[in-house]
Parts: structure tokens; C-alpha cells; sequence
């Protein structure tokens, strides 16, 4: 990949590879299939990294992009020692754009998830550490920030296509009013919103940042509201 070189869009075997994947995965079909890989998974994946960082930064100022593995790109090899399933990769391509001082599955972003015949993108936290977890309670109940808050959430789901999720609990922690507007909030041990559609025809070319970043805007209130309880 030339150091000079710009995104401008996945290709139609990056979509094959994965649901070939599905089908197929073991070492020795992804080590023959390894240059496929390489060339149309990484190849554009770190650049779209690079081109979706600057963009993002119109929104979110101090946001993380490092177009590499175990950074912005989630690796592919699935960590087997503590599941059931034995297969050894991932048959998905995760992006995350982080904020904050905290690791990146500690902090709020902006996430991108190929996993055909779909794309998602979201925002927010998608686990909230639980050393971090009664500073959220205390502030979905604080009459100014849980009105915020509330709002934030009012607007996202208002948007068609787009979901909340995180919701994790079932019932309201004890010591919480389960009566208070904001309640369903505290069943939440993660805060994120995602809109998930069909592979759209912008993934093929440079339009897929605007596409991306279309979707991002709407959630930069949450990711600022987040980012200011826990930044």
C-alpha cells in the first residue's frame, strides 16, 4: 500500500472474503486465503481509518484513529480459551474510533461493523466498567445531567432506523427510584446507539465516509455527554 495512497472503498471481495469465512473457517483456508485478506480487508480498512479520523474530528476533537490492528482494527483471530466455540476467527470487521484517556473499550466512540450481507455503525459505550458504573447512575438521576441525558436519548431514538442498546439489568438497581423518568436508564450497564442496514453501494467507494460520518453526526450529543462524565 503506497504511503501516498486515499481511500476510496471496500471492494466486492472484502464482502466474499467474510461469507466465505462463514463457511470455511480454519487456518488453512484463511493461510490460502491470506493475500485476499491483506489486500482487501487490511488494505482499505486502514485507510479508511485514516479517512474517517479526520473526519470525525469535526465532531469530536480529541478522537483516537490508528489505522492498526488492536488499535482502531479489531483483530480477526477470536479468542478461544474460555468459549465453547472453537472457531478461530472472527467472521467481522470491527473499526473503533475512541475518546479519552481510558483504553479504547473503556472509552466512548464511534464504531463500524461489517459482518455481510450487513453494515452497522454506532456510538456511545458499549460497556460501561463497573468501577465507572455509579458515576453513571448519579448522573442519569442528577436533575441537570439526567435531563440531558434524557433528551440526547429522546432525539436518537426519533431517528429512523437508529436503536439504544446497553441495557443490561432487570430490574432498577436498589437504592433508585424505579418511578423516575429516567429509571429504564439505570437497567443500562453500556450506553450506545447503532443503525444497522443492508451493505449499502456507498461501502464501494469514498462516499463510505460520508455515509459513516451521516450516521456518527446525530450520536455526537451522547458521545459528548459521555465524555463528560467519564473524559
Amino acid at each position: 500500500m503506497a504511503d501516498d495512497a486515499v481511500f476510496s472503498g471496500f471492494t466486492k471481495e472484502t464482502v466474499r472474503f467474510f461469507t466465505a469465512l462463514r463457511k470455511n473457517n480454519n487456518k488453512e483456508w484463511f493461510d490460502r486465503n491470506r493475500e485476499t485478506y491483506d489486500r482487501h480487508v487490511m488494505g482499505p480498512a486502514k485507510l479508511f481509518v485514516t479517512a474517517m479520523g479526520k473526519r470525525l474530528k469535526k465532531i469530536a476533537p480529541h478522537i483516537v484513529a490508528v489505522p492498526k490492528v488492536n488499535k482502531s482494527i479489531f483483530r480477526i483471530n477470536r479468542d478461544t480459551r474460555f468459549s465453547l466455540d472453537p472457531t478461530p476467527y472472527k467472521t467481522n470487521l470491527g473499526i473503533y474510533f475512541w475518546d479519552g484517556v481510558r483504553s479504547r473499550l473503556e472509552s466512548s466512540g464511534f464504531y463500524f461493523h461489517l459482518e455481510p450481507p450487513d453494515l452497522m455503525v454506532g456510538g456511545g459505550m458499549y460497556i460501561i466498567p463497573d468501577n465507572l458504573l455509579g458515576r453513571f447512575r448519579k448522573a442519569v438521576f442528577d436533575a441537570k445531567s439526567g435531563a440531558e441525558i434524557r433528551k440526547i436519548v429522546t432525539a436518537i431514538r426519533a431517528i429512523p432506523g437508529f436503536s439504544l442498546g446497553g441495557e443490561h439489568y432487570k430490574r432498577v438497581p436498589a437504592g433508585f427510584d424505579p418511578a423516575h423518568s429516567n429509571a429504564a436508564l439505570l437497567k443500562h450497564k453500556g450506553l450506545y446507539a447503532s443503525f444497522e442496514a443492508k451493505i449499502p453501494a456507498e461501502f464501494f467507494s469514498a462516499r463510505l465516509v460520508d455515509y459513516c460520518f451521516e450516521r456518527f453526526e446525530p450520536l455526537a450529543p451522547l458521545h459528548r455527554w459521555l465524555m463528560k462524565l467519564f473524559g
